[in-house]
C-alpha cells in the first residue's frame, strides 16, 4: 500500500519535470504518441497473456472517446505548454482540473450540485491560478498566455473526460480501459503530430541523451507503473485517500524543478501554490463526501 501511494505521489508527480526535459529535443505530439502508442502495446499484450484483452465495440468506442479527451486534448495540451513553461507552473496550472470537473458535473442534468465549501475553494482556486499566471516565470519574464490558454484546454478536456469515463453504461475492466485509452489516444497524438509536420525535418541525431532518457521514463514509470498502482488503490483503498495525489503532484513536480532543472521560484510561487493547493484539497475533500459510490478508474 505504501509503495502504491508513493508511485502515485512521487511518479506522477515527476512525469512534469520529466516531459520537460523530453520536448527539448523531441516533437510533442509524436513524442507523446509514440509514448502511448507503446505503452499500451506493452499493456495489451500482458493483458493477452492472461487472457484479458477482451472488449465489446461499445468499449471500444466509450475508451476511444475517453483517450481523445484524456490523452489528445489533456496531455497533449500538457507537452504543447511545456515547451516554453516551467513544469512547475505547468503542473500548478493543470492541479485546478478539479475546478473544471465540478464546474462541468454541475451543468449535467444528473450531475452533483456543488456544496458552500465547494464553491468557496472554486473561487480560492481560480484565485491563485491569477496569482500565478499574473506574476510570470520568477525573474520578470511572462508566461506565453497562448500556451496558458492550451493548459486551460488540458484542464477542460480531462475533466470532460473523466467525467464521461464515469457516466459509461458498460464500462470495460480498469486495466483494459487504459489499455484501449493509450493505444487510442496516443494513435490519435501521432497522426496531429505527422499533420503538423513535426517529424519533417526531425533527425535522430538532434536528440540528446537526457530526452531520450525522459522519454523512457514516461514509458516505464509514468505509464505501466504509476498507473497500474492507482488502479490497485482504487480497490484496495477509499477515494478520498486516493484522490490527495491530485496536490500532492504539484508540490512534487515544484521541487524537483527546481532542485534539477534550476526552475526560478518565489514568495509569488509559493503563495500561489499554497492558495492552489488548499483549493483542490477543499474540492477534493467535499466531492468525496458527496460520492458514496467507490470511484471508477479514469484512464
Amino acid at each position: 500500500m505504501l509503495l502504491a501511494f508513493a508511485a502515485i505521489y512521487l511518479i506522477w508527480g515527476s512525469t512534469y519535470l520529466a516531459i520537460r526535459v523530453a520536448v527539448e529535443t523531441l516533437p510533442p505530439f509524436a513524442m507523446a504518441g509514440a509514448r502511448f502508442i507503446l505503452a499500451g502495446a506493452l499493456a495489451y499484450a500482458w493483458l493477452a497473456y492472461r487472457g484479458r484483452a477482451r472488449a465489446t465495440p461499445r468499449q471500444w468506442w466509450d475508451n476511444a472517446v475517453v483517450g481523445t479527451l484524456l490523452l489528445l486534448g489533456g496531455n497533449g495540451m500538457v507537452v504543447y505548454a511545456e515547451q516554453a513553461i516551467p513544469s512547475g507552473i505547468t503542473t500548478l496550472i493543470i492541479s485546478i482540473s478539479p475546478l473544471f470537473m465540478v464546474l462541468l458535473d454541475w451543468m449535467l442534468p444528473s450531475g452533483a450540485r456543488p456544496t458552500w465549501p465547494t464553491l468557496a475553494g472554486l473561487f480560492l482556486g481560480f484565485g491563485g491560478l491569477v496569482l500565478l499566471i499574473g506574476g510570470g516565470i520568477p525573474g520578470g519574464i511572462p508566461l506565453d498566455l497562448g500556451r496558458c490558454a492550451a493548459l486551460m484546454l488540458a484542464c477542460l478536456s480531462w475533466s470532460a473526460g473523466s467525467l464521461y469515463s464515469r457516466y459509461t453504461r458498460q464500462p470495460a475492466e480498469p486495466m483494459t480501459a487504459a489499455t484501449l485509452q493509450m493505444l487510442l489516444g496516443g494513435a490519435l497524438m501521432l497522426l496531429v503530430g505527422l499533420a503538423r509536420g513535426e517529424l519533417t525535418g526531425f533527425h535522430a541525431s538532434a536528440l540528446t541523451a537526457r530526452s531520450v532518457i525522459a522519454w523512457t521514463y514516461l514509458v516505464g514509470a509514468g505509464s505501466l507503473i504509476a498507473f497500474p498502482a492507482y488502479v490497485y488503490l482504487l480497490k484496495h483503498s477509499t477515494p478520498a485517500r486516493v484522490s490527495t495525489y491530485a496536490y500532492v503532484n504539484p508540490v512534487v513536480a515544484v521541487f524537483l524543478g527546481w532542485l534539477i532543472l534550476g526552475e526560478p521560484v518565489n514568495a509569488r510561487t509559493f503563495a500561489a501554490s499554497a492558495i492552489i493547493v488548499i483549493a483542490v484539497a477543499i474540492i477534493t475533500t467535499q466531492r468525496a463526501k458527496q460520492a458514496p459510490k467507490p470511484a471508477k478508474a479514469e484512464g
